[in-house]
């Protein structure tokens, strides 16, 4: 523990860590604000990152949930803004966020040669001049809060009067040596695939809400019409790079081709369709009738049944949109599985808009052993247990079996299977796949019981995956603007 006396500011702080670090032979430093707004789960993936790329600084993107101030958040645009104009790139968002591993030789270089900002200056025109100077920066998510009563040592009037300097400072001396800066530019770095649950909803809860509006005063068709140039801002620069590289890399195996901006445009609009129809279902603007099963005398008998089951959904096509149609007493037979808090704000307006849209789900992040024989209990009373078979566990990644998929080995989680074997109950495998103004219910009975024997529950696990996988593929290869995996499939 090393204190400056008297306080010199926080860059100042920073700095001087950085030079004890130095002479102690380290070749990286962690700098993590004491604020405890930062998420420090992140810290692994970040020094995995460092691993692999030694040279670059790696960043904290934060992902903020409701906490964040209006003041906050219009600050961090504006920096952003001067960032991008002070770099010519914009590949540097939120440089103020205090959470990084820096590379030493790089941050020597520019402490000995460059001015510094000393106090909240200083992250962000670190962060510049390393880049002017070559290290590549690499932005990882990170979740950030700003707890209530937390306090906060920034000086609104002082600080922001230095962070304008700074500003006007870093772009005189962009302009005074472009090339140099040109000459250096440092290399576009990827670091490891984004997990699907850490993925930053896009959206404002306000533009959310404006689409709702249109859709409920002026009907679907003009919400669709609205949404054309809305799609297009999100596939051109809204959208996060997993999304837009999940896109590409998905539709490239499922059409046998590269895929090119249209592929990607209809893609993103399709997702986007989807929601707006899932709300328009909700909502009561949908007839009944725009769900019309595949199998009507199947549908019927499988509804009276009075035994319970457990239903494998998957993000392809629009499961949600079944549920939001379904008569009220099959809803009621339905409990859901979900992780929806990559997704707050929709859900969010969902239930303003219906409350029973949140009701009978549990978050698949809270499930323990109390839950599974909750769960038990509701298949035993005749109710339906919905889980995604597609997507991986949340918290425990190791549950997951790779198996064929599309061409290659993709990681599927084991879950939906375990649990299906501790319900002991009929497994069903659902689709709802938009076909022209319609939605189209596939009910696929898919085991009536599965067993895992203990000497072979690997390959029996195995098993079930693959055949899950199988299905899904085909549906996915016969509708693949519907796939609604937006990151890398395909990574562990």
């Amino acid at each position: 523990m090393t204190r400056l006396e008297p306080n010199r500011g926080k860059g100042a702080a920073v700095i001087h860590g950085f030079r004890q670090a130095l002479q102690a032979g380290f070749t990286h430093a962690l700098q993590v604000d004491a604020d405890g707004q930062h998420d420090l789960d992140a810290l692994p993936g970040m020094i995995d990152a460092c691993r692999q790329h030694p040279e670059a600084v790696i960043c904290g993107r934060p992902l903020y949930d409701r906490s964040i101030p209006l003041g906050r958040r219009i600050g961090h645009w504006i920096t952003d803004f001067w960032v991008w104009i002070e770099t010519l790139s914009f590949r540097i968002v939120a440089s103020m966020c205090g959470f990084r591993i820096y590379p030493l030789a790089a941050v020597q270089r520019v402490i000995e040669r460059e001015p510094v900002g000393q106090r909240m200056d200083f992250d962000t025109s670190i962060l510049v001049r390393l880049f002017w100077r070559g290290a590549p920066p690499l932005l990882l998510p990170v979740k950030v809060i700003y707890p209530e009563g937390n306090s906060s040592n920034f000086k609104l009037v002082a600080d922001n009067w230095r962070i304008t300097r700074m500003h006007t400072r870093l772009v005189l001396a962009m302009m005074g040596r472009l090339p140099s800066i040109l000459a250096h530019r440092p290399p576009r770095l990827t670091g490891p695939a984004t997990h699907w649950s850490g993925l930053r909803e896009r959206g404002a809860l306000w533009g959310l809400r404006f689409t709702a509006a249109v859709c409920r005063l002026l009907g679907r068709r003009v919400c669709q019409a609205v949404l054309v140039p809305v799609v297009a801002y999100f596939y051109g620069i809204g959208a996060g790079r997993e999304q837009r590289t999940g896109s590409r890399a998905f539709l490239a195996r499922a059409l046998g081709r590269p895929s090119g901006f249209r592929d990607g445009y209809r893609h993103f609009f399709s997702f986007a369709t989807g929601a707006l129809d899932i709300f328009a279902a909700w909502a009561g603007i949908l007839p009944a009738d725009t769900l019309e099963a595949a199998d009507p005398e199947a549908l019927r008998k499988m509804m009276q049944d009075p035994r319970g089951a457990l239903m494998v959904v998957s993000h392809l096509g629009n499961a949600d949109l079944a549920r939001a149609l379904l008569d009220d007493a099959t809803r009621r037979r339905l409990t859901l599985l979900v992780h929806t808090r990559h997704a707050a704000n929709y859900n969010r307006l969902l239930q303003e808009f219906r409350p029973e849209a949140g009701l009978n789900t549990f978050q698949v992040t809270e499930i323990g052993p109390d839950t599974a024989i909750e769960l038990k209990d509701r298949v035993e009373r005749g109710e339906w247990i919905v889980i995604a078979g597609d997507r991986t566990p949340v918290r425990v990644q190791g549950h997951v079996t790779g198996v064929p998929f599309m061409g290659a080995e993709a990681p599927f989680p084991e879950g939906p299977w375990i649990l299906g074997s501790l319900l002991e109950c009929p497994i069903y495998l659902m689709f709802c796949l938009r076909q022209g103004r319609r939605y189209r219910l596939i009910m696929e009975p898919f085991a009536e019981r599965v067993i895992l024997p203990r000497a072979e529950r690997k390959a029996a696990l195995r098993g079930y995956v693959a055949r899950y996988a199988g299905r899904l593929e085909h549906h996915a290869r016969a509708e693949p603007f519907q796939w609604f995996n937006f990151f890398d499939f395909w990574a562990r």
